[in-house]
């Protein structure tokens, strides 16, 4: 992995594959750049696919201050990243958390936006999703390893990722955890959950309809989980109300959230890629 620096001295980890328009893969709110290997997999050969570990996540340094990881601050490294690599414009591909950073880039620097995928997340985020997060969100599960932690998830997410394997969870959640001799450890700062807490206690969540709404003019997909408890219908819809233009995919019996790997997914991320300007 390669690393750069941020304006308040933190080293960013990202990779950088392929060649072609630049499609910037920024991930969910304690995740990190290992959940778009299917995405590099598939698509690095027609586009350079780069991806972000955010400050106090996956390979990054985390932050001293928790604040500090909030999504206008992250705005802010996404910019610097791509001065960084000298950018002038790339597309987002953003899942649940690096979709609000994109909707963020679309008020802050709407210029280095050249379109947006929205993976399961949308303007509004429902309170029974947040809530699920919020009671895993930094949370050390007992199992030893991470195949017993996968053989509890078949069971615990039954209902929205049905016929999802033990192996799929135990690939998935070892970007987020790794496995040591005192048993399962976080990749990424547990502190994030106290800055999650203090905006909610505050009450800081702006109305982000408005932010949406410019987007205008920009290529978008959105891609939801079928069983979704974070992004639900209804702001689906009305997602597509304001842009009819937006590309609107349902992934089959996913959650929050599709890994990207299914073959609606993939189907629905090649035609994105394969449009946007060169």
């Amino acid at each position: 992995m390669k690393h750069f620096q941020t304006s308040d001295g933190l080293k960013l980890a990202y990779r950088d594959e392929g060649a072609g328009v630049p499609v910037l893969c920024l991930p969910g709110l304690s995740r990190n750049s290992g959940d778009f290997d299917p995405v590099a997999v598939s698509f690095s050969s027609v586009a350079r696919i780069i991806r972000l570990d955010l400050r106090g996540r996956g390979a990054s340094d985390y932050d001293a201050d928790f604040t500090n990881y909030n999504v206008l601050v992250e705005a802010r490294d996404v910019v610097e990243f791509l001065d960084h690599l000298k950018l002038e414009r790339v597309a987002i591909l953003g899942t649940s958390r690096g979709g609000l950073i994109a909707l963020m880039l679309a008020a802050m620097a709407p210029e280095r936006l050249m379109g947006i995928v929205f993976n399961d997340i949308g303007p509004h985020i429902e309170r029974v999703g947040l809530e699920r997060i919020m009671s895993t969100l930094g949370v050390i599960p007992p199992e030893p390893t991470l195949k017993a932690f996968g053989e509890r998830l078949v069971e615990e997410t039954a209902g929205a990722f049905p016929g999802v394997t033990a192996e799929k969870w135990q690939s998935f959640m070892s970007n987020v955890m790794r496995e040591t001799p005192d048993g399962l450890e976080l990749r990424y700062d547990e502190k994030i959950k106290d800055a999650v807490q203090t905006s909610l206690e505050d009450g800081n969540w702006p109305d982000l309809w408005p932010v949406f709404d410019l987007c205008e003019g920009l290529p978008l997909l959105l891609l939801r989980g079928e069983f979704s408890d974070v992004l639900s219908k209804e702001t689906s819809e009305e997602m597509c109300n304001r842009r009819p233009d937006m590309r609107y995919v349902v992934v089959r019996n996913r959650g929050h959230i599709p890994f990207l790997d299914e073959p609606e997914a993939q189907e629905a991320l090649g035609e994105f890629i394969d449009a946007l300007p060169r």
